[in-house]
């Protein structure tokens, strides 16, 4: 037996990769020290005009993590950041983890109740917040948050020159919150913590086993839980990433429209922080007008976004006017990209370019990819990454390993997996299990392996249809309806079938393209179901196709399948 014979994506390795590579012996921090040092006056980050370099990313995190140790925060606290991407987000996790506290993402959409629910699940003892936020959702919950001691309040445009800031607020083009005092909470500007409060960054040991952050996972399967991942799990993950992409130190430009409070882009901002890159930073990206400058002006060597995301910069006339020569390679993950999609955006930012992947929050995220280089597959999302090991296992067991080609649960094995989730130790056990006598990441993602080791996912687990007693995969269905010109967003979900109690009726809901409004509706249903039926078994065939104006969308930019499904009561 040959190692191919375990391990077939191997073969498919650009040559620079090696299969196993040595995680070094340090945290997270001892890689942003390096960055730091390696080029200070380099830029860390461009936003809205301004620019950050490395030696003002030193400076103001080092003041940041000398205000967290001055109110008592010590390693293993948690300290909360809850802002779009701007410098104050990527200044404070700096600072934070220098501090050797514990960084946790809280989104900027969560209601008052779920801010409430997530600081006290993991007992957060500091906030950064926009004022905004603080005004609308903080204040609301002052006497709900017990561990919480301060608050750090800014604006979206405190590090925009003042003239920007004035015409920004006087155009009422950025909310502005009112910052009051709360009984037994100081409340202090983020300007004055890092330039005006003078503290010197905090002496402290901290070791790769030591929590790095707590991100909370998007709750669609129940209430979010808060992944515990460690120094050692995001060295290992960014080694992984930047062997994998051969990134040099100081090499690039990056630019994501993932937030960061979504491990995605949190994990793009760290690598591009430990590696001395240079990152674009995007507030918004639904404002596409904005990302195309940001491309145009600043030259990515790497972009990273959501094929929503992708898909609506294509429908932007700037994007194809850009040059993309400089740009290596175009990530796209955390929902599917069909077929049709990417050799449109490859016939705009170069062939080859599009590189699929496929990552969770519990494996902070990174678990297989496309080659950077070598063989793509359209329509898979690659293979492990080195030093990761997968196994394709029956749905319903998870424990009889799947033949070649045929569909199972993903499961991992590498040095990114998450420790546990945060004081859910059931949860932790359904997701972290003994297989063969090690310990694997149960997934929940429904894929298939080809005899290359290339992974195609089928679907999330809860997203499987049962339509007659046959499984019914909704990527698949996906996939063959966006072929059609008429779609530009489709989804689906299952309703209940009235005849059968145990068993799932096929519905599409799809917002059509540009091309396709206004043509008359029934004869668009009969050209998509027409076009099903030549491509796909009858049992999964849509019964019901609907038609939307707007796709509902995740914050991160994936269709909201919970949302469709709470439409029609599933």
């Amino acid at each position: 037996m040959t190692v191919y014979d375990t391990k077939p994506w191997l073969r498919s390795y650009d040559p620079w990769v090696e299969p196993e590579i040595t995680i070094p012996n340090e945290t997270y921090v001892d890689m942003l020290e390096k960055a730091i040092s390696h080029d200070p006056e380099r830029a860390a980050f461009h936003f809205l005009g301004s620019t950050c370099s490395y030696r003002d990313l030193d400076s103001l995190s080092g003041s940041f993590a000398g205000y967290l140790a001055s109110r008592g925060c010590v390693p293993g606290d948690v300290v909360g950041v809850n802002l779009p991407n701007t410098p104050q987000y990527l200044i404070a996790l700096a600072g934070i983890l220098r501090a050797g506290c514990v960084a946790s993402g809280v989104s900027p959409l969560l209601t008052p109740k779920e801010m409430a629910n997530q600081i006290n699940d993991t007992s957060v003892k500091c906030l950064v917040t926009l004022d905004a936020i603080f005004e609308n959702r903080v204040q609301k919950i002052r006497n709900d948050v017990p561990s919480l001691k301060s608050c750090i309040v800014t604006n979206i445009t405190d590090f925009l020159p003042l003239h920007k800031r004035f015409l920004g607020k006087l155009l009422k083009k950025v909310p502005v919150g009112k910052v009051e005092p709360i009984i037994g909470k100081e409340i202090i500007p983020f300007m004055d913590v890092v330039r005006k409060y003078g503290a010197s960054r905090p002496n402290v040991r901290i070791v790769p086993e030591d929590t790095c952050l707590i991100q909370y996972t998007g709750g669609t399967t129940g209430l979010p839980k808060g992944a515990v991942l460690t120094h050692r799990n995001m060295v290992a993950n960014v080694t992984q990433a930047t062997r994998w992409f051969d990134l040099k130190l100081g090499g690039g430009v990056a630019c994501s429209g993932f937030p960061f409070f979504h491990q995605a882009g949190l994990y793009l901002g760290m690598i591009t922080m430990s590696m001395s890159y240079t990152q674009c930073l995007i507030p918004d990206p639904r404002n596409t007008d904005h990302v195309c400058r940001e491309i145009s002006q600043h030259h990515p060597s790497i972009m990273l976004h959501v094929p929503a995301l992708y898909q609506m910069l294509m429908d932007n006339p700037a994007f194809a006017k850009i040059d993309f020569s400089t740009c290596d390679v175009c990530i796209s993950g955390a929902a599917p990209f069909s077929k049709k999609a990417i050799i449109a955006l490859e016939a705009i930012v170069g062939e080859g370019k599009v590189v699929e992947i496929l990552g969770m929050t519990e494996a902070s995220p990174l678990i297989t990819m496309n080659p950077r280089k070598g063989k793509k597959k359209l329509g898979s999302v690659g293979l492990p990454l080195p030093s990761t090991k997968i196994k394709v296992v029956d749905v319903e067991t998870g424990m009889a390993e799947m033949p070649v080609g045929e569909v199972g649960e993903l499961i991992v094995n590498g040095p990114q997996v998450m420790k546990g989730y945060h004081n859910k130790p059931g949860e932790t056990a359904n997701s972290l299990r003994e297989y063969q006598q090690e310990t694997w990441l149960y997934t929940g993602d429904v894929v298939r392996m080809d005899e290359d080791g290339y992974v195609f996912i089928a679907d999330r687990s809860k997203d499987m249809l049962i339509v007659g007693g046959y499984k019914v995969f909704s990527r698949e269905v996906e996939e063959v309806l966006s072929q059609n010109a008429a779609v530009q967003f489709c989804a689906i979900i299952g309703m209940p079938d009235p005849k059968r109690p145990d068993s799932q009726v096929v519905k599409a809901v799809i917002q059509l393209s540009a091309g396709a409004v206004g043509k008359d509706p029934e004869a668009v249903k009969k050209e998509l179901l027409d076009h099903c039926r030549e491509n796909l078994t009858p049992y999964k065939v849509p019964k019901i196709i609907e038609f939307t104006d707007a796709m509902p969308l995740t914050a991160v930019g994936k269709v909201d399948k919970k949302v469709l499904r709470a439409a029609v009561g599933n």
